[in-house]
This record gives structure tokens, C-alpha cells and sequence, in this order.
């Protein structure tokens, strides 16, 4: 059954804000060491599963505006807040972080002005691999055998996925000159 494009509350989205609420529950899991955790990895390999369940949904059910609104932004508040919770226990180095965010903060922004104008904005198919890319960084900062002996794993899809941040930023700034 197909659900209308307004809709609020759908299958789709009580999956995209089950993971919002379920996010803090990670962060606290985080180890405060580098020694990493199995129990944090599970849980945040079962909230970035659920974003593909939810949009296997919405694909099944209808795509309404506010799932293409709320997918992102549960993704920003999930990669975001792991980033920044491995930045404070001195996983992650700030830099990296820091650009990711300001490009996840200003499409949010962006979104929410070119939704009150009427429009709906889904992720770009290079925005789902960044955040593919972001969630694989996470993924091997929180695994014991990564964050211990092999840093580098983490650093370097840390790093790709800071390009891959400031590409699709580029390719949403064109698109967005060109609704003008």
C-alpha cells in the first residue's frame, strides 16, 4: 500500500527516528580508552543496518518529504555524534571532523530552506557513499582489532570520506545555483 508523499508517520520513518533516539545509547558506549568495543561495534553496525531497512521501506511503501528529510539528518546525528564522541576520546582528530560537520550542517540548513519553499531534497547517490565511507571510519574506530594494531584502516576511510564530504558539498552547491 502506497502511502501519501505528506505523510509523517510511516514505517519508513519510526525506523529513521527509533535510530535517532537510539544514537545517545551509543555514544555512551563508546569506550573512554582506544581500546575499542565489541558491544559498541554491534550496536552501531545494527543502527547504519537499519538506515538501509528504512529506506528499503520507504522504496516499498512511497517516499514521502519528510523521510527525505529525517533519513539524512538521522544519519548526520548518528555519524556526527560517534565522530565527535571518538574526538573526545581521542580516536579521531578534530580536523577531519570538523569538515565533515560543517558540510552536514550546511546541507541540513539548506534542506530546511528549500523544504519551506515548497522543495524536497533526497541524498545524492555520491551523499549515500560518503556516508557509507563515514560509517565504515566509525565502524573500524570502535572494532578492538582496528583501533589497537591497525589505525590506519580507520584513518584512511576517515580521510576518503572527507573528500567524498567536500565533493557531493560541491555538487549540492551547483545544484543549488542552479534552482536559483
Amino acid at each position: 500500500m502506497a502511502v501519501d508523499e505528506t505523510a509523517i508517520v510511516t514505517w519508513a520513518n519510526m525506523v529513521t527516528v527509533g535510530r535517532v533516539l537510539a544514537s545517545p545509547f551509543l555514544f555512551a558506549m563508546i569506550p573512554t580508552d582506544t581500546r575499542g568495543s565489541w558491544a559498541a561495534l554491534a550496536v552501531w553496525i545494527l543502527l547504519c543496518s537499519s538506515d538501509g531497512f528504512d529506506g528499503y521501506l520507504a522504496r516499498r511503501h512511497g517516499i514521502t518529504r519528510s523521510g527525505a528529510f529525517l533519513d539524512p539528518l538521522a544519519d548526520k546525528i548518528l555519524v556526527l555524534g560517534a565522530m565527535f564522541t571518538l574526538v573526545s576520546r581521542n580516536v579521531f582528530w578534530l580536523l577531519p571532523v570538523v569538515i565533515i560537520a560543517a558540510r552536514e550542517i550546511g546541507i541540513s540548513l539548506y534542506r530546511v530552506f528549500y523544504a519551506s519553499k515548497g522543495g524536497s531534497m533526497p541524498a545524492s547517490k555520491l551523499a549515500k557513499v560518503k556516508t557509507f565511507m563515514q560509517q565504515w571510519a566509525v565502524g573500524f574506530a570502535l572494532a578492538p582489532l582496528t583501533v589497537r594494531d591497525a589505525t590506519w584502516t580507520f584513518t584512511v576511510c576517515l580521510w576518503i570520506a572527507v573528500g567524498l564530504t567536500l565533493i557531493s558539498a560541491g555538487q549540492y552547491a551547483v545544484k543549488a545555483i542552479q534552482r536559483t
